[in-house]
């Protein structure tokens, strides 16, 4: 089987290659993997090498040369997300939603079987946060968020393409939040952007503000590559949740930095620091991510585990654990640079 992976150098690219690569040993090198990226990773080291890789960028490189690039694959992973600079929205949706189209018509036209998306949940339409929801939740987003309602265009692209081409089997990962220590200088730029952030992961505060409504969910990067792995195994179709226990809300957070209790604070309040803190370009976080936290219901995984057979090894807190420790310490993945500020270099996988 061979399997390209559209954005190989990421957060989720990087987990998803030392995945695939555990799965080429255990299928004795039956599995072959092509590793398509802008800039392309120094081959000679983990996870890089042993990928046949390709320079191409999915939103301006030129058609052709992608349909060469993926000819002879089985499956396509396409993981190319940008959140910055989050402050040109016409480039972000030619990156992130003109990049997908361009990445399901090269993959069309070369014969590929199986396409696997990267989803989010945040494609979901606002919903409770009382109650898990499953994967037939409407995916219409939040509009005030760029991100959400760019990751619900990807979705209905998604929907056409499986629409018009019955014989590809197409595949969506709605994953949480998926964190890695290797990706905390990169995943810092994108929401922190220059705020100092040096042994962050120490930080203790005796109490901690924070909206009563916030709850979220996170996932290790290296769980969520096996539900990625899982689906192209199982050639398994559709949508699947994808989400470590336990759903994060207020006291979750406040032991992770050490509180004894938390002070519900509005959202509204929330919102207008945050962007006065954008504008003022104090903060790469934009207002819309706040939009998203409140609407967004937290997601139900139960049919990946019991479908996919997929469980994590790494609880919620601890994935969260492990990005603090990598953002206060510097840790970062070197071929994909953050594009905030904090990196020069700035660059999208």
């Amino acid at each position: 089987m061979r399997i390209a992976i559209v954005g190989a150098t990421g957060n989720v690219g990087t987990a998803l290659l030392r995945r695939f690569k555990q799965a080429a040993a255990e299928h004795d090198g039956g599995v072959q993997l092509v590793g398509i990226a802008r800039r392309l990773p120094d081959d000679s080291a983990e996870p890089y090498d042993g990928v046949t890789w390709v320079r191409h960028d999915v939103a301006s490189g030129g058609h052709a040369e992608l349909v060469e690039a993926l000819k002879g694959c089985d499956v396509v992973v396409h993981l190319v997300w940008v959140l910055q600079p989050n402050r040109d929205e016409e480039a972000m949706r030619r990156i992130n939603v003109g990049g997908t189209a361009n990445v399901l018509a090269a993959a069309a036209e070369a014969g590929v079987s199986q396409i696997v998306c990267a989803s989010s949940l945040g494609a979901y339409s606002a919903g409770p946060k009382d109650r898990l929801v499953d994967e037939s939740w409407p995916t219409g987003g939040i509009e005030s968020s760029h991100y959400s309602r760019f990751k619900a265009e990807q979705e209905a692209l998604l929907d056409g393409f499986a629409a018009q081409h019955p014989g590809i089997t197409v595949s969506r990962i709605r994953q949480a939040l998926s964190f890695q220590a290797e990706a905390g200088s990169q995943i810092a730029g994108y929401f922190i952007g220059w705020l100092p952030t040096p042994s962050i992961h120490r930080l203790r505060l005796p109490l901690l503000p924070f909206p009563a409504g916030f709850i979220f969910q996170a996932v290790h990067a290296n769980d969520l590559a096996d539900a990625y792995w899982r689906v192209i195994d199982q050639r398994a179709a559709g949508a699947f949740n994808i989400a470590a226990d336990p759903v994060l809300g207020p006291h979750a957070v406040a032991a992770l930095v050490g509180a004894k209790r938390w002070l519900p604070v509005p959202v509204p309040l929330v919102r207008s620091l945050v962007q006065v803190g954008w504008k003022l370009r104090l903060l790469a976080l934009d207002p819309g991510w706040i939009d998203m936290a409140r609407g967004t219901p937290p997601m139900d995984t139960t049919r990946a585990r019991t479908e996919l057979g997929w469980s994590p090894k790494v609880d919620a807190l601890s994935a969260i654990r492990e990005l603090l420790e990598g953002i206060g310490t510097g840790r970062t993945i070197d071929a994909s640079p953050s594009m905030g500020r904090r990196a020069k270099r700035g660059s999208r996988p």
